[in-house]
């Protein structure tokens, strides 16, 4: 069984500790745990690491967030994994900081990564894992929120988030949806 494991982000120095690239920060973490490293490949950093006879293809996109579904959908067919088998990481504004929530569909909710990979991939019908990034921002001014790094007080949370997240990836990849949903949903 494979899996194509999408961190959501964008490249750049300027974009490396923002609360959109949380998704990245977790692919970077799951690599690294199960001993891998990323080569820059098309259209993404690409990694393959294995966990409990489940292979892991993990990507971040090098196409920036707002085109994520071009990456997303060359390596679903490149891999030939079903929508299914995809779990996107993306960060969530709806959910405090560090809330996570595994759906196995839903609408983007106006986030232009997941826009993107619904256009191009074949809907909403693809396993999400949503990062509580929380909503402390003036009306209006939400882009600059998402492209902010975390805040002095939050930064000490987010290893111990970054792990949970880690291991509901490795819930999913071998326990399935229903059970990892059960166990982290709550």
């Amino acid at each position: 069984m494979k899996y194509l494991i999408v961190g959501l982000g964008n490249i750049g120095p300027e974009y490396m500790d923002t609360r959109h690239n949380i998704g990245f920060n977790i692919a970077d973490e799951l690599v690294r745990d199960l001993g891998g490293s990323f080569s820059n490949v098309r259209l993404a950093y690409y990694a393959e690491v294995s966990f409990k006879g489940k292979k892991l293809h993990v990507i971040k996109p090098t196409t920036y967030m707002n085109l994520s579904g071009k990456s997303v959908n060359y390596y679903m067919q490149e891999l030939r994994i079903p929508l299914e088998n995809v779990l996107v990481i993306v960060d969530d504004l709806a959910l405090p900081l560090g809330k996570l929530r595994l759906k196995m569909q839903g609408s983007s909710a106006g986030h232009n990564g997941l826009k993107s990979i619904e256009g191009l991939c074949g809907g909403q019908g693809y396993p999400r894992l949503r990062f509580g990034i929380s909503d402390n921002f003036a009306k209006g001014r939400q882009a600059d929120y998402v492209l902010s790094s975390f805040d002095k007080d939050e930064l000490p949370e987010l290893p111990a988030l970054i792990d949970k997240s880690v291991d509901l990836i490795k819930s999913f990849v071998t326990v399935g949806p229903a059970l990892t949903m059960t166990a982290f949903n709550k």
